[in-house]
């Protein structure tokens, strides 16, 4: 694949950080935190439970991924009785929703298909904002590592992307401390943290790898790296070293995509 050079940028989109990225649960209120009429649905058959969706006639979806629209169009096809209302939000204002819609007691969602793992579960789940449900006729197909604490729908890897046709002779750098130095001020682009809070993995990543992001200065730069105040290790110094560089953050994973560059 190449990427027409929009501008010769590298995008630190996402970098070897791998784990819970999307969470697939069901939406409660303060007044409903527990099933309706204390149904025991593990132990509905799927064919009932088809039954009482088609009788309540629509379900309504919250997700942080356009993609949702695919899986609207194709349930609808399957079930044609069933209106399934979508809404394609992103994370951190799915969870800002999902929290504020559970402290007014008017929940909307039936589902939510959403990102950032760390905060969803320690703050939706912990609340009882969100609630696991892990169908009896998928469960023997999903492995109890993604089950708990909530269903995984899949996992999410963090990679390097660069404009193949800027640079056909393969990545501009061999180190990552290479995008701290003036030749890449304003030229690294990735999503920002504060807007894509699974985002922060990123940052973790490095800092569970400080050795080796430690080594990486030592041999890029011929001396050992010193740690400024605030930055722990040398993961997180990096961090702080790229975003004082001018590191462009934007909003989403499509604005990285258009700023690398378009196949072609």
């Amino acid at each position: 694949m190449t990427r027409r050079p929009l501008r010769h940028t590298l995008s630190l989109s996402a970098l070897a950080a791998c784990g819970l990225a999307v969470t697939l649960v069901g939406c409660s209120s303060p007044a409903t935190s527990a099933p309706a009429d204390d149904v025991d649905w593990d132990a509905l058959s799927h064919e009932e439970l088809v039954e009482m969706a088609t009788e309540e006639g629509e379900v309504n979806a919250y997700a942080f991924t356009s993609r949702i629209a695919a899986i609207e169009e194709s349930f609808e096809a399957e079930y044609p009785d069933i209106d399934v209302v979508a809404s394609d939000i992103s994370s951190s204002e799915l969870i800002t929703r999902l929290a504020t819609e559970h402290t007014a007691g008017s929940a909307t969602a039936d589902v939510a298909y959403v990102s950032d793992a760390p905060v969803v579960v320690t703050e939706l789940l912990a609340d009882g904002v969100l609630l696991p449900y892990v169908p009896s006729r998928v469960s023997d197909a999903l492995p109890t590592e993604f089950q708990e604490p909530l269903p995984a729908n899949r996992l999410s890897t963090k990679v390097l992307m660069y404009n193949e046709e800027a640079h056909p002779d393969g990545p501009p750098v061999t180190n990552l401390w290479e995008l701290t130095e003036d030749d890449w001020s304003g030229r690294v682009v990735l999503v920002d943290p504060n807007v894509r809070g699974d985002y922060l993995d990123l940052a973790t990543e490095f800092s569970l790898r400080a050795d080796e992001m430690a080594t990486a200065y030592a041999d890029h730069f011929g001396e050992e790296i010193a740690l400024d105040d605030g930055a722990p290790d040398a993961g997180l110094q990096f961090m702080k070293d790229l975003y004082a560089n001018n590191a462009v953050l934007v909003d989403d994973t499509d604005t990285v995509n258009a700023a690398v560059g378009v196949t072609g």
